[in-house]
């Protein structure tokens, strides 16, 4: 298996029709619409997916199916995913160039998932440490769905043959799964390269936006507090509130990354910082250094105000246009089905089944 750190260690067959239309590959990458968008959703993918379409053909999917695994209101998940679509136009995802669509409207998502489900292996699944996390000490009341998920994951990439998708540093197991899933099915049914290994994206700073309350936590839309996370549609007030409240500690600004590193909470903010104002934490922590913390709130406001607040009052006036939105959602869908069809067809033939 090629290394994922290192892709031009083998070739990849499947990027030679991109390369001759100037491309680098094709992506495919969702959000679950499990409302509370924040910060961390913002500079860990919906912002880099924006950057990523000049160079990529892409599939951006509002991941409905994976947000049911645990229980959702049904009467929440549509406005939800309206509001994971308005997020990624607003942050500058052409939908006339790229497809952005829900899961649940391709169907051959979950087709294909069934049949990864009896290509992959219990003991690949049982390694799985997110279901350890999001099921909890009552694993036994856990849907199926949930202990399946990766399944449908590596399902959501392989339906489209893609060659890339952006990761945060706690997707890369499933990352590493979709890949084994690949080889496996390949070598099984004796088609080399017919689905690729796909490459992982990581980003730099601040892939990983921790709690505003907690430094050593990741920032989540389950957070009880509201003061936890900077949600996408907060005014520029509750921004400032939210930054003014959150947690340091008695000392002035880190001189260093590693004094930075030593002290979670303060490297949380630097990190956000540095990711707004795309610039190195180390520039950053040059800049501030033994500051007080007032100081540098004072201009992560600034700059956070300045950059979230386009975006969030772009997706406040979508969200008041819900046809416009649900027009892109079907355009999208219609796009993503189009590729979708011919390879569930060819994966039908290759496993046997009889389509009459």
């Amino acid at each position: 298996m090629p290394d994922a750190n290192n892709p031009s260690a083998a070739p990849n067959p499947h990027l030679a029709q991109y390369q001759a239309r100037g491309l680098k590959g094709r992506i495919l990458s969702g959000v679950q619409p499990t409302g509370n968008l924040h910060l961390g959703n913002y500079l860990g993918a919906i912002r880099n997916f924006a950057r990523l379409q000049s160079d990529y053909e892409c599939l951006y999917c509002v991941v409905d199916m994976h947000a049911i695994t645990v229980w959702q209101e049904p009467k929440d998940v549509i406005p939800q995913t309206r509001e994971i679509a308005a997020a990624f136009l607003a942050a500058g995802v052409d939908g006339t160039k790229n497809a952005i669509f829900n899961q649940s409207a391709v169907p051959e998502h979950a087709q294909l998932a069934w049949i990864f489900n009896c290509v992959a292996r219990l003991g690949w699944m049982n390694r799985m440490t997110q279901f350890k996390e999001k099921a909890g000490k009552d694993r036994e009341n856990a849907s199926l769905g949930l202990y399946a998920y990766p399944a449908l994951m590596a399902a959501d990439i392989l339906i489209y043959k893609a060659t890339h998708v952006p990761v945060g540093e706690d997707q890369k197991q499933h990352l590493e799964l979709t890949r084994d899933i690949a080889v496996k099915f390949n070598n099984d049914f004796n088609v080399p390269d017919f689905f690729p290994v796909t490459e992982p994206l990581i980003f730099g700073a601040a892939t990983r936006v921790m709690s505003l309350r907690d430094g050593t936590k990741k920032m989540s839309k389950s957070d009880p507090s509201d003061f936890s996370r900077i949600n996408l549609t907060d005014d520029a007030d509750a921004i400032a509130q939210k930054i003014r409240r959150a947690k340091t500690d008695p000392h002035p600004m880190p001189e260093t990354l590693e004094d930075a590193e030593k002290r979670p909470d303060a490297d949380n903010l630097l990190g956000i910082y540095a990711a707004l104002a795309d610039r190195g934490k180390a520039d950053v922590i040059a800049e501030f250094a033994g500051k007080q913390f007032s100081e540098f709130k004072s201009a992560l406001t600034d700059l956070a105000v300045t950059k979230l607040g386009p975006v969030g009052a772009e997706m406040q006036r979508l969200m008041k246009d819900p046809g416009h939105v649900d027009s892109v959602l079907k355009a999208g869908a219609e796009k993503a089905r189009a590729l979708a069809a011919p390879i569930l067809a060819d994966v039908y033939k290759t496993v046997g089944f009889l389509r009459p």
